[in-house]
């Protein structure tokens, strides 16, 4: 070992040793402020969000930004659990996207807790089993998830923040050679993400041996229990089932994402860069729908998505999910509100939170 190489060593084991002594500074910050609360909210989504916002804007590198929000949320997961440990519930499995989600946004220090389908999650939260809940929303490639969308219409939940995941799907078995591969089970939405690379690179399978299933991750579970199957997964689910990447990044569209939403019972601060979720109905009658967008305009608020559904009440009658740029509190959003209820709107506001 050279000199030169010893002098490194010894120059980053002393900034691990003040990378550590920080770090538990914070930890006693973190503690002390969760003791000056006089509110029992441990999460607080735009704090969180403001804070990865201004290490990004100060990052100079070399480590790139997602690393630094890696590195970040980590810490403010450990301080949080500190406080107050905080269950997670999502669409089980373990393995699945709606996991990976989960961790990305509140860390790895928090208590998981997988349900059987998206009306488990809303349940578990509702019931306070479960902190908060994450569910998906809607994917890039396949559009809304429609259950969601109708949970969100009746439960008295909040929505208090959204993940945007990048979803690369994987090809897994117990062994690579895809030749001995004679049935193929995935979530249905995953199966037509792949669609075309499954035509070109698995030809000899039918799609009668395309077998839908709830989540990737019990395909996953599948796929291990027999050695002449795959499953069309994350490589999270791979790495929980112990089966093997025969292929990667099968989606036919490589920025294929998926949004998940945060839902729990709370109502968030602005964080500055903000996203409010509306649903919106009226009369069925002329120029209802212009009623609805007008005052949006009037008031300089950004739609970033609209959507309708059928409301569930009466026949042919629609509900209008509703994204717009802001938060709630702000003067322009709050202005258009109000002159939504003047018109007689029907309004339910789902959320302020902050914007991935």
């Amino acid at each position: 070992m050279t000199e030169k190489f010893k002098q490194l060593r010894n120059q980053i084991d002393a900034i691990d040793n003040e990378i550590l002594q920080l770090v538990n500074n914070r930890a006693k910050l973190a503690q002390e402020i969760g003791h000056q609360k006089k509110q029992a909210v441990v999460y607080r989504p735009e704090r969180e969000a403001q804070v990865l916002t201004r290490l990004k804007q100060l990052n100079t590198g070399p480590l790139a930004n997602d690393r630094v929000v890696f590195l970040f949320t980590e810490i403010m997961s450990s301080c949080r659990a500190m406080e107050e440990p905080m269950t997670i519930a999502y669409l089980g499995p373990n393995g699945t996207f709606s996991e990976e989600a989960a961790l990305k946004r509140f860390g790895s220090t928090i208590t998981i807790a997988p349900c059987d389908s998206i009306d488990e999650v809303f349940r578990q939260v509702e019931a306070g089993t479960a902190g908060y809940g994450v569910v998906p929303a809607e994917n890039s490639t396949e559009g809304t998830v429609s259950r969601t969308m109708d949970l969100l219409l009746r439960t008295s939940l909040s929505i208090c923040g959204e993940i945007q995941l990048p979803v690369h799907q994987c090809l897994i078995a117990q062994d690579t050679d895809k030749s001995s591969i004679n049935k193929i089970y995935s979530h249905p939405q995953s199966f037509s993400q792949c669609h075309n690379w499954l035509n070109e690179n698995m030809p000899h399978l039918s799609a009668e041996k395309h077998i839908s299933t709830s989540s990737n991750a019990y395909a996953a579970r599948l796929a291990a229990q027999d050695k002449n199957t795959a499953a069309i997964a994350g490589k999270r689910a791979a790495e929980v089932f112990k089966l093997k990447v025969c292929a990667e990044n099968i989606e036919d569209n490589p920025k294929n994402t998926t949004r998940f939403l945060i839902i729990g019972n709370q109502q968030v601060a602005p964080s500055g860069r903000d996203k409010t979720s509306l649903i919106l109905s009226a009369g069925n009658r002329p120029g209802a729908i212009h009623d609805l967008l007008a005052p949006l305009a009037q008031h300089s608020v950004s739609m970033t998505r609209l959507e309708s559904r059928p409301s569930q009440i009466n026949l042919w009658e629609y509900v209008f999910f509703i994204d717009i740029a802001g938060h709630q509190q702000d003067e322009n959003v709050a202005a258009a509100l109000t002159l939504l209820d003047e018109k007689d709107a029907s309004i339910k506001i789902l959320g302020s939170y902050p914007a991935a």
